[in-house]
């Protein structure tokens, strides 16, 4: 997955972004034009309504580069053990024309026919959580936790902290409280 061919590259090789709940993520990808012919590109990704992706389509200069600026939009809940399934595909083709403007390529440009060459990178997305915030260092240290169950209190251990709050709670909302990580 990702990285380079022989017309453009892509760095980094994976998408990460530092996750946090309700809030805007971003993550900067810089295309690389390894060739002496201009270069259109065009970004897919599997969850086209949870990223915003600026430019989606450009052309590359010979031997330039662009950075493409993606935002993960804010969610509402964490995945599942932070593990994101989400992908992009970005796909690059060489120019004929010296045009260098989107609009006067044609449709069909990024369509797979006999006599086209279109490269594919694909790349795959990462979460990471801010440091300070609640990951698996953090149970480790905290020793264990103590939840309000209806009338009951129940008590957890390290062990199993992480693995009960992915499980059997609904997606899991942390938020900082003061210095303590709190589980809403």
């Amino acid at each position: 997955m990702g990285g380079s061919g022989t017309l453009i590259s892509i760095y980094p090789e994976d998408l990460t972004f530092l996750f946090e709940l309700d809030k805007r993520c971003y993550c900067n990808l810089k295309v690389v034009n390894n060739s002496e012919h201009h270069a259109a590109f065009k970004v897919k990704t599997t969850s086209p309504r949870k990223y915003f992706v600026r430019p989606n389509a450009s052309i590359v200069q010979p031997w330039d580069s662009c950075t493409i600026t993606i935002t993960l939009q804010a969610q509402k809940e964490c995945p599942p053990n932070m593990q994101c399934k989400d992908k992009f595909l970005i796909q690059s083709t060489k120019l004929v024309a010296t045009s260098t403007d989107m609009d006067e390529i044609p449709p069909n440009t990024f369509n797979k026919e006999v006599d086209k060459v279109i490269e594919e990178m694909k790349l795959k997305v990462v979460y990471t959580v801010p440091s300070g915030s609640f990951d698996d260092s953090s149970i480790t240290s905290l020793g264990s936790m103590t939840f309000k169950l209806g009338s009951d209190d129940l008590t957890v251990g390290p062990a199993h902290l992480r693995t009960l709050c992915c499980s059997w709670l609904p997606p899991c909302r942390w938020y900082r409280k003061g210095k303590k990580e709190v589980v809403a």
